[in-house]
Formats: C-alpha cells, structure tokens, sequence
C-alpha cells in the first residue's frame, strides 16, 4: 500500500515526511496489517521474516504514542544482540527526523555501564536494549518501568534460542501499570507462544508468508569442493567476481578467526565477526565494513543477527548452515532494494542433501558451477589491469614514460610488446594449480547416476560405473582369505587341534 493512502488518516505527517526521504514509498505487507492494529492499541504478534520491515512496523506506532513533554521511558524494545540494538535504535531516531523532544537510548553489554547510566538521566522516551543488560539497569534502578506504555520484542525467537527467556519474563512481569505489548518473530514455536498466552491481552495474530522465501533477483550458486580447497575456493571467488562488499557465512567462530587471517594474508580487506570479540573490537569491524574499509566481513550467524548493510554485493557460504532459515537469512543480506545480488554456497560430501533440502523449501534452485581456474582469474585481471593502463593512455602525458620505454628496449633488445607482457605478468603474481572437483556422488533415483545402488544402500562386491576396479578386487580377494585362514585357525585350537595344514 501506498504511504500516502495513510497520511491523512493514521501516520503523523513529520514521520511519513521522514519516512520518505529515506526513500520508501510503499508499506511491506507485515508494515501494512501491523500498523493498524498497532496503533489501535492492541497487543500483536507479528511473524515474518528477516528484512521484511519489521522495524518500521512497530517503530512508527511506537514513536506516535509517545509524548515528548512525559518524563521516563514510554517505550521500551527488547532485541537479542547489541548489533541489532544499535540498528534499531538508529532507524527510529531517522523516523523520527522531524519529531522536536523524542530521545532514543540503546543499552547492551560490552559498553560501559556508567556511560550509559549518565545518558538515561536525561529526558530519553525509547530505550531499545538487550534484555541482560535491560535487566542490570532495571536492578540499579536507573531503569523504571511505571510509565511504559508499549514494549516490543524484536526477534523473539532468537532471543529464546541465545537463552534470554528468563529475562524476557522477568522484565514483562516487573511492568506495573496496563500497557501495550507486541511481539515479532521469524518463526512461532511452543515457547513464543506461552509468553503470549501470559503476558498479551487477545493479540491479534499478522502472519505473513511469502511464497518464495528467497529473493528472485539473488542469483544462487554452489560448487563442489574438497573441505581442504575451501579457502582457496572463497579466494578464488573474491579474485573473479571482484564484489565491493561480500559477507562470508562460518558456522564457528574458530573458522571466522582461520578464514580471516587467510583472506588477509592473501591481499583482501577481511575482517571477522563473532560472539568472543569485544564490543570495542566489534565496533571497529562494523565501523570498517560500513565504511569500505574491509571489503569482506566474515561472521558467524548469531554474530551477524540484523545487520542491515546496503550494498552488499555477494554473500558467500563458506559452510553450509545447519538450518534452512539461516540461508534465507544469510542471502537476504544480498540483492536488497530492488537490487541484484550474488550468494555461492561451498559444498562437500554429503552437503549436497542439504542443498536439496534448501531447494526444496525455498522453492528455488541453485545452479551448480565449478570453481574459477587459474586461466579465469588471470584473464579477469588481465582485463582489470589493462582497462587501467587504457584509460591512463587516453588521459595522462606520456612523453617522459615513452623515453625510458625506449632506453630499456635498446638496452634489454627487446620488442615493447615483450616489455609490455613481462609487465603484465608481474603484476598479474604466481600461477596457482586448478581445484579439483569434489568427486563425491550422491545416491539419486534418476539416469544421471549409476548402478550400484539399492534401495539408498550400496550393494556388496559393486561399485559405480561396472563395480570394482581389477585392483581393487584382488585387494579384496586377499583380505578374505586371510581373514579364512585365521577363522580355521582358531577353529583348531578350540578343539585342541592344531597341524600345518590350519596354517596353509
């Protein structure tokens, strides 16, 4: 729906002002049935999925029930990670642009706690925080909650899933006076259920449901490799496809930290995200990325939970996720606004069920492709550098640079195009052996494989392709001989009977 069909009617003008100079136009359909109901004041439970916008469906009510003359917090938001915390903060306060008095506060672990403390002291309505350290200032009392009128929880199931469900009853059940609460969540299990049977008032249920879980302009990708060619894999995709910006998926933070130092020691701007790092330290990476310092941010999902960066041209996994909705999450990254992205997913051995597991759900299909060669990568930089040599052809004087050309082709006898391909050479570095293919072949019903295969099972004494190798079945004539040969022999002894002949 169109943002100016509400103007009149719901929106404040100051926020759909603002809202449009952010350049959004039209209501997401979660933004569309929420925000209705919200500012109705009923409870709600919102389910979607990630990069939907479900922080203007919430924000926008939020920030049209506060009153900037009331001292205290009015509006509280409950997010399960400080990155998203800060997110969210920073989208209501660009909501709220033009809307004199309305102060937003986010509160997390890893930032001095004393420093926030002196911020709350002043006149801050919102505060969107994660809900340890909600409850830390709750106990000093330098958080109260006896003129909250809405609290919200974003993400809920993640914040179940990272072990803050204590907490999240904890600060819902210490709310004194009537309220309004509104939840949202990516998926509903039995637990996000029972805090809304407990502490929402008949909520309306807005479930919305795409019918491809996966953006159509996101171009999916995966290759088969070996796990020990994974690195050079993923530098290898970087070297050919040259993305501005790339998010690469680990599903540990060990792999994160290896992953990292390989990319750097390799030339690329990577940095690493994950749980163990500093806030300090997370700062920094996030502050690199964003900037186009670090052209590739590496992290682990939790770590990367709502980040919300544009312009992020490829999203690599580097390992395939344990679970389908991580690799919606993980793509949406990519492609955004309309724009068009890249996702490579690395996978080897028995990963490939999981890949047609992915399909499956997401309705949409990954197209296979083998990982650049050496020839593909020099051929791209070659065309890079000499893009560049053309265009300081066409642009800079050349006279000074043409004499020293020709004192070194008199001195070294050679020809300028010999000149010429050495220079391309040096800057193009070392030749790099090709990857070899994961040969792993998966069990299907269909022509493109072989027999020896019965019922998921592999029959004994057959292989692909005919059976065994001439080799092979030698091999496996001596082990079952020898393996007689010692069966006889314990046969004799447990019977007393032991001749030449056993050992024959």
């Amino acid at each position: 729906m169109d943002i100016l069909n509400l103007e009149q009617d719901m929106i404040d003008k100051r926020i759909v002002r603002a809202v449009k100079e952010m350049g959004f136009l039209h209501f997401s359909p979660i933004q569309e049935q929420s925000i209705p109901e919200i500012l109705a004041g009923k409870d709600v439970i919102g389910q979607a999925q990630t990069g939907t916008g479900k922080t203007a469906a919430f924000g926008i009510p939020l920030l049209q029930a506060i009153d900037p003359d009331t001292k205290g917090m009015q509006g509280l938001v409950l997010c399960p990670t400080r990155e998203l915390a800060m997110q969210a903060a920073e989208e209501l306060r660009k909501f709220a642009k033009y809307m004199s008095g309305i102060r937003v506060l986010a509160v997390y672990g890893g930032q001095e706690i004393y420093k926030q403390i002196k911020n709350l002291k002043g006149n801050v309505q919102i505060i969107v925080g994660t809900p340890g350290r909600v409850m830390d200032h709750m106990r000093r009392r330098t958080i109260k909650l006896d003129r909250l009128k809405m609290v919200v929880l974003d993400e809920a199931d993640e914040m179940l899933d990272m072990g803050f469900r204590e907490d999240m009853e904890e600060i819902l059940s210490q709310i004194p006076n009537e309220h309004q609460t509104v939840l949202f969540s990516a998926t509903m299990p039995k637990a996000i259920l029972n805090i809304t049977g407990q502490f929402q008032k008949n909520p309306i249920l807005i479930k919305t449901v795409k019918k491809e879980l996966t953006v159509q302009t996101i171009k999916q990708y995966y290759y088969h490799v070996k796990k020990e060619d994974k690195k050079e894999a993923c530098a290898r995709l970087l070297e050919y496809y040259t993305p501005k910006r790339t998010l690469v998926f680990c599903n540990t933070k060990k792999m994160v930290e290896e992953l990292a130092e390989e990319l750097k020691s390799r030339g690329f701007f990577a940095e690493g995200l994950h749980g163990d790092l500093t806030q300090n330290v997370r700062d920094r990476v996030m502050d690199s990325f964003k900037s186009g310092t670090a052209e590739v941010l590496i992290a682990t999902d939790v770590a990367a939970r709502g980040l919300d960066i544009d312009s992020v041209e490829a999203v690599i996994n580097y390992d395939v996720p344990q679970d389908i909705e991580y690799y919606v999450h993980r793509i949406g990254r990519t492609g955004r606004a309309g724009r068009s992205g890249r996702s490579f997913t690395l996978v080897s051995g028995k990963e490939i069920f999981k890949i047609h597991d992915i399909e499956k759900v997401c309705k949409s299909k990954m197209k296979e492709r083998t990982v650049p060669t050496a020839a593909d990568i020099e051929a791209v930089k070659s065309k890079k550098i000499l893009d560049e040599v053309t265009e300081v052809m066409n642009s800079k004087n050349l006279r000074e640079t043409t004499r020293m050309i020709s004192a070194r082709m008199e001195e070294e006898s050679c020809t300028a195009l010999e000149l010429a391909a050495a220079f391309l050479k040096l800057h193009l570095g070392e030749e790099k052996e090709d990857i070899q293919p994961d040969k792993y072949i998966v069990p299907r019903k269909n022509k493109r494989y072989e027999d020896g295969w019965k019922n998921g099972k592999r029959e004994k004494g057959r292989g692909f392709k005919g059976g065994f190798k001439s080799s092979d079945r030698e091999k496996e004539e001596q082990k079952r001989k020898k393996k007689n040969t010692r069966k006889k022999v314990f046969q004799d002894r447990t019977i007393g009977k032991r001749s030449k002949e056993s050992y024959k």
